[in-house]
C-alpha cells in the first residue's frame, strides 16, 4: 500500500511537470500561430504530445511496479534456498566430523 502511494506521488509529480511545460509551450504558441499562420497544428501537437507522455508515465509505472513485486518474490525465494543449502552443508560438515572422530585411533591406555 505504501509503494502504491509513493508511485501515485511520482506519477502526479511527473504529470504536473509535463503539463507545466505544455502550458508554457501553449503560451509560446499564441504569438507563433499568428506569425506563421499555421492554425491549430502547433497547439494541437503540444496537447497531443503532453497527453501521450502522461499516458506513458501512468501506464509504465504499473509495469515497473509489477516487475518490482516479482523481483522481491524472487529474492525471497533465493534467500529460502540459500538457508536450505546452508542447513544441508552444516549437516554434512557435522556428519564428516563424526566420521573423523570414529576413524581416529583411540588410546586405550
Amino acid at each position: 500500500m505504501i509503494r502504491q502511494t509513493q508511485g501515485a506521488g511520482f506519477k502526479l509529480a511527473a504529470t504536473a511537470i509535463i503539463w507545466g511545460f505544455a502550458t508554457g509551450m501553449l503560451g509560446i504558441c499564441i504569438p507563433l500561430v499568428s506569425m506563421t499562420d499555421s492554425g491549430v497544428i502547433l497547439p494541437l501537437a503540444v496537447i497531443i504530445g503532453a497527453s501521450f507522455t502522461t499516458t506513458v508515465v501512468w501506464l509504465s509505472f504499473n509495469r515497473v511496479y509489477r516487475n518490482t513485486v516479482e523481483l522481491s518474490n524472487n529474492i525471497e525465494s533465493l534467500k529460502e534456498q540459500e538457508a536450505t543449502l546452508e542447513t544441508i552443508d552444516n549437516k554434512e560438515k557435522f556428519d564428516d566430523q563424526n566420521r573423523i572422530k570414529l576413524l581416529e585411533p583411540r588410546d586405550n591406555s
